[in-house]
């Protein structure tokens, strides 16, 4: 039986799949070649992570698919009620990679807390020459202890995110309309330590954050949570991260508030029109930028590989 791991699969996931009886296909299909390549491979299993869509003419014209599977959370590349409704197993790994996107959340806040991102690209050119003007150029950075953080989606990665920033010493406000509280365990030293979070609206938190930090999927309307009448809401210097879904922030309103100073500093790690992002976005100042890679980490590939295989084993022994 041929499963397809078209945006690949950690070896952990291979050779237990390969271990099962199962082949496994990591070539790299081309978008417009899916259908043709899925029919005449007989593929029934195809495994994705973000850069392949699995819509409806996919499932509609290859009838020898029984799964879909995502390597990572969100499955906004897939048409899972229409692929459900046709009978099609569709499976994710929701919490394979939280730990992970989250520590590149933590990356990121402290980059943009004390000029990393833009200390990176002078050093080389100019440290040798204006070390110090550099030096008095990157004196007025923040410490995170004290700030308060504002986590806009409170499941799996943004409560992963919250320990984190609970642990570095900052305040926490979260919303979640799905979550009115959650009680975080935190591990220090040997010592675990339960924390329990009430989640607020989103103008409260939004009026109070020094930090934001999105961990939200792509509303079905395809609205952005965050635009122009949020920013007006948030703090003068606001400093953003994102690392959830490109256009959950308008990217419009986004080059605009880093203009005026309304946000001191962004983070993105996703982007609209991935993966050709907008190149005034890229060029945006004050940006610490890196490409999708929330959950490219060793740890996270092998518990998602895991994970899938584990779960397409599950449903061929059944």
């Amino acid at each position: 039986m041929n499963i397809l791991a078209n945006d690949g699969l950690s070896n952990s996931g291979i050779n237990a799949l390969k271990d099962a009886g199962f082949n496994v296909i990591t070539d790299k299909v081309e978008q417009a070649n899916l259908i043709e390549y899925i029919n005449a491979n007989s593929v029934e299993v195809i495994l994705v992570r973000s850069a392949t869509q699995v819509r409806k003419d996919i499932i509609d014209q290859c009838s020898s698919l029984k799964i879909i599977g995502r390597g990572g959370v969100g499955m906004d590349n897939i048409d899972v009620d229409y692929a459900r409704d046709k009978g099609i197993l569709v499976i994710n790994t929701p919490a394979a990679s939280s730990q992970s996107v989250a520590e590149l959340v933590m990356a990121h806040l402290f980059n943009i807390s004390r000029f990393v991102y833009d200390s990176n690209r002078n050093m080389p050119t100019e440290g040798n020459t204006s070390f110090k003007l550099l030096k008095k150029k990157y004196a007025k950075g923040s410490e995170l202890r004290g700030k308060t953080l504002g986590v806009i989606g409170f499941g799996r990665i943004g409560q992963f995110t919250a320990k984190y920033a609970l642990g570095n010493g900052m305040n926490l406000v979260a919303f979640d309309p799905f979550l009115p509280e959650v009680t975080l365990s935190i591990d220090i030293a040997d010592k675990k330590v339960d924390i329990t979070i009430k989640t607020t609206d989103l103008e409260t938190l939004l009026k109070n954050s020094d930090y934001i930090s999105m961990h939200v999927p792509m509303p079905a309307d395809k609205k952005p949570i965050i635009s122009k009448p949020e920013f007006d809401l948030m703090k003068e210097g606001v400093k953003i991260v994102n690392a959830a879904r490109g256009g959950v922030i308008d990217e419009d309103d986004l080059i605009e508030a880093v203009n005026n100073g309304k946000v001191g500093a962004v983070a993105l790690d996703v982007f609209v029109g991935e993966p050709q992002p907008r190149l005034d976005v890229l060029s945006l100042q004050n940006t610490s930028l890196t490409p999708h890679i929330g959950a490219a980490t060793t740890e996270a590939q092998d518990r998602i590989g895991t994970e899938l295989a584990e779960k397409i084993i599950d449903f061929y022994q059944k």
